[in-house]
């Protein structure tokens, strides 16, 4: 396992693979949100796409501008083969923690 995904990383990646051929900037932060059930900042998730994709683990392209967007183009976003290795490393990681105990945790008394 080369890089160890963290929680806000994985959310990303599952975003984008949720959404998509859809998958931009403004529609990730939507997803994310809706998925972690809290506000996320905006500058948040594009740090970490950046990221991400100087890991490797994503690749972005820039589609056609659009006179509702006054001629920016949209950035669109695709997971990576590395990055499908790393999120399954990241959640059989977890799994393992996971093995033995039963759902839902109860405390001890």
């Amino acid at each position: 396992m080369a890089d160890v995904l963290g929680s806000f990383e994985q959310a990303v990646l599952l975003a984008i693979l949720r959404l998509g051929d859809e998958a931009y900037g403004r529609a990730i932060l939507k997803e994310v949100q809706r998925r972690l059930e809290r506000d996320v900042p905006h500058g948040a998730v594009h740090a970490t796409l950046e990221r991400l994709e100087q890991k490797g683990l994503l690749r972005s392209r820039l589609g056609s501008g659009t006179p509702a967007r006054a001629g920016r183009a949209r950035r669109y976003y695709r997971v990576q083969a590395a990055g499908i290795r790393a999120l399954n490393d990241a959640r059989a990681a977890v799994e393992s923690l996971w093995d033995g105990l039963s759902w839902p945790l109860r405390g001890r008394t």
